[in-house]
């Protein structure tokens, strides 16, 4: 199911939404719901073959994806008590060059999360990988950003991280969903050329910097398990810290801190 640009609602009017508890209006074909009689339980796979996204022409020139190089941006994943903590370097060489860098593609696995090395346009026919990175937008692999099904609810007001023990009732799972019928992109509310409005976008905020808003994510894999995820950091050093805090920060963006754990079955 397409949408229109109309019908989409940006990250701040979302953001404003979720503290009434409300997820967005911005719906796919591939949404599982946890209440549906034919819903595919945890550890079902929810799909096997790759669909081709609908806008893949428009998608490699707005967000400037490339055939002929592979991102080597840093992936690294350590334990924290039952969590892991996944680090990555998304940075794309600064935010003067990014355009000219491949994103970043990871895949959550029982050991953590891996960068899966694969050039940006090969990635389009790739169900290898779950998300992919580059500066502060999180792309899953799904719907309008990638050829598998994978993907995220985003939880209205009451929930934190540390809460979210078991999946709630009544999860919708949404796949990313940025294009309209004729594959114009729909863009957040960074006010920047194609970054479009994608489902995890709500991970920040910014109140003169990219402060993180600490909201946090199911998402649901190819394979039907589902993670709990949030981003910890998007700066490098103290430079979170510095931005939530103060509104701005002097260190170098595009070093993600993700946590994340998979929920039980």
């Amino acid at each position: 199911m397409r949408t229109s640009a109309s019908a989409l609602i940006p990250v701040f009017a979302f953001t404003q939404l979720l503290a009434l508890g409300v997820s967005s209006g911005c719906t796919s074909e591939k949404v599982h719901d946890s209440d549906s009689a034919d819903q595919d339980t945890a550890g079902d796979a929810v799909c096997v073959d790759a669909t081709t996204p609908a806008c893949v022409d428009e998608m490699i020139l707005d967000l400037s994806m490339h055939d002929d190089k592979t991102s080597d941006g840093e992936v690294v994943t350590t334990t924290d008590g039952t969590d892991f903590v996944t680090e990555v370097d998304a940075s794309g060489g600064g935010y003067n060059t990014y355009e000219n860098q491949p994103w970043v593609y990871i895949k959550f696995g029982p050991t953590g999360a891996t960068r899966v090395d694969i050039d940006d346009e090969t990635s389009l026919e790739s169900m290898d990988w779950d998300l992919s990175l580059r500066r502060f937008i999180l792309r899953m692999n799904g719907g309008d950003s990638g050829p598998s099904c994978v993907g995220a609810a985003v939880l209205g007001q009451g929930y934190t991280y540390e809460d979210l023990t078991e999946v709630p009732d009544g999860i919708s799972y949404q796949t990313d969903d940025y294009y309209t019928d004729d594959c114009t992109i729909v863009n957040d509310s960074s006010g920047l050329e194609n970054s479009p409005q994608v489902v995890l976008g709500p991970w920040w905020d910014y109140p003169g910097c990219v402060a993180t808003t600490g909201q946090p994510f199911l998402m649901q894999l190819a394979d039907g398990s589902v993670i709990k995820l949030r981003v910890d950091a998007y700066y490098g050093g103290d430079g979170q810290d510095q931005c939530n805090s103060t509104g701005s920060t002097t260190e170098a963006g595009g070093f993600f801190k993700l946590r994340w754990a998979f929920m039980p079955e």
